[in-house]
């Protein structure tokens, strides 16, 4: 899963969920929809959210989203990368041990200093040499990129316990 969010408030300073894409295991979409904020957008970041007015213009409500996006994830297994971003603006919890949090791993981590959190984009380009998130961010690619990473570290991880 991967959010994009804009900014609402003065000078778009709080962070407003805007869209949420899921893919499963294949990195095929299953889920992808545009949200409208409840509150007036201030700044749609689209250098980095990818994010146009037209985009939340017919956009669902929060509410339906996020409900949606419960039901899908119910007894799942909820892979992303630094989801609790996701989550805090989903304004949702998921179950400790069913989350897959590659910011996390700590192989993934070596790459960014150890004790630093690796960007998706430099464990794209580090671990799978993809270049992603050149300008714009799209949700889709950052969950199918997250997924391909996820699969990596399952595979470290066997090899290591063999």
């Amino acid at each position: 899963m991967d959010c994009e969010m804009v900014g609402t408030g003065h000078r778009g300073s709080k962070s407003a969920l805007a869209r949420v894409s899921i893919v499963n295991q294949f990195g095929k979409c299953v889920y992808d929809k545009f949200v409208k904020p409840k509150e007036k957008v201030t700044d749609y970041r689209t250098f980095v959210s990818g994010i146009r007015p037209h985009n939340l213009k017919n956009g669902e409500s929060f509410q339906s989203v996020q409900q949606e996006v419960a039901d899908i994830l119910k007894g799942r297994i909820l892979v992303g990368h630094a989801l609790q971003n996701d989550m805090k603006a989903l304004q949702m919890t998921h179950p400790k041990n069913m989350i897959r949090d590659t910011s996390y791993f700590p192989p993934f981590k070596s790459l960014a200093g150890g004790n630093n959190t690796p960007s998706l984009k430099k464990l794209a380009a580090g671990v799978l040499h993809l270049q992603i998130q050149k300008g714009e961010h799209c949700s889709i690619q950052d969950a199918q990129v997250t997924m391909i990473l996820c699969v990596t570290m399952v595979t470290v991880l066997f090899c290591v316990l063999q």
